[in-house]
């Protein structure tokens, strides 16, 4: 029996998300194993390149709707009109994103089927598809079916699986779908870009900060700043230019520790956690963190993991590879200096 599996491409304004490609090489393997075909399908305004683009990456077919009101993304709105595209869906992956998380929950109430986020892999048993996700803040490994409802909605943990290499050659005809959408409930004033930031979850290699970021008393804030909290946040921010000096030797991204986050050290945008970004970097180095579980269920699948800390028994050593007993202040200017001479040479 062939399997028609759909693959949802989230994008930026019609720019695909790296993750969006690894969906298709993980339906690309679910093909293979079960037979069938893969099924790109894109919503949005001026999309129809990316729709195109998707054969480069192994689509078989791909589909696309567009609406000029879809410029931004509204998961209510969006939902309505994929709805219906799937009828013969069986399967329906998505890349784990926060717009998808909001989309998948939808179209699992419009279907009437299920939903099993944060995938990281899957096994195919005869015509049984289990999908394997963290629980329990990752400390266990759940293994999900989702037998009989369809289609059957995965979302995918970015850089847990693979994305194909883009093949020029594989070209075709995206067909557009007529679509009922729906009135917009709001309005979107403008959207701000940020600018010259590594983004964490499509990081290889993310440095984190914590709270032991500004747990450095020998540096004395102007005299002008006099409030404690505004003393000790600007410790931090003398220790996240630290964090930030080693990430540009690497090119990597910067991200922080819940407790980081929460005393005003650095935005939400850059927490990793729980309730921030899950990512799986191929090397994540936590400075400062002590390795709250929250904190550790947001990259405890990171393939290397470096902990620099001044306290040996800090919970964050007992996950990772290689770990720093020490000073922070000190550790992290030589190990940018050590990189940069390795790198320049």
């Amino acid at each position: 029996m062939a399997h028609r599996i759909y693959v949802y491409l989230d994008h930026n304004q019609g720019a695909a998300l790296p993750v969006s490609w690894e969906a298709i090489g993980a339906a690309r393997q679910l093909a293979e194993q079960l037979g069938g075909e893969v099924v790109a399908i894109v919503v949005g305004s001026q999309v129809e390149a990316l729709a195109n683009l998707a054969f480069a990456y192994g689509a078989g077919t791909s589909l696309y709707i567009e609406d000029a009101s879809l410029a931004h993304f509204e998961p209510e709105r969006v939902a309505a009109a994929l709805a219906p595209a799937l009828a013969d869906a069986e399967l329906l992956l998505m890349p784990d994103t926060s717009r998808t998380r909001d989309l998948a929950g939808m179209l699992a109430v419009d279907l009437e089927t299920a939903v099993a986020p944060d995938v990281t892999e899957f096994q195919v048993e005869g015509e049984r598809l289990l999908a394997t996700r963290p629980i329990y803040a990752g400390k266990l490994l759940a293994h999900v079916e989702i037998p009989a409802a369809r289609p059957a909605i995965f979302t995918l943990r970015s850089r847990a699986f693979t994305a194909p290499a883009p093949d020029e050659s594989a070209q075709g005809q995206a067909e557009r779908l007529a679509a009922d959408v729906p009135a917009a409930l709001t309005e979107v004033l403008g959207v701000r870009q940020a600018e010259g930031q590594v983004s964490l979850t499509d990081a290889a290699i993310i440095v984190s900060g914590g709270r032991g970021m500004a747990n450095n008393p020998a540096l004395q804030p102007p005299a002008e700043i006099t409030d404690d909290k505004e003393r000790e946040i600007w410790r931090a921010h003398q220790g996240f230019k630290l964090v930030g000096d080693l990430a540009s030797a690497l090119g990597a991204a910067v991200g922080a520790s819940r407790a980081a986050v929460d005393a005003g050290y650095v935005p939400y945008a850059n927490q990793v956690g729980q309730t921030g970004k899950v990512v799986s970097p191929d090397l994540y180095i936590a400075c400062g963190i002590s390795g709250a579980i929250q904190h550790l269920a947001g990259m405890r699948t990171a393939k290397i993991i470096v902990a620099i800390n001044t306290d040996p028994d800090a919970p964050i050593f007992k996950l990772c590879r290689f770990g720093v007993v020490g000073d922070l202040y000190e550790v992290l200017p030589a190990l940018t200096e050590a990189l940069e001479e390795k790198l320049e040479g």
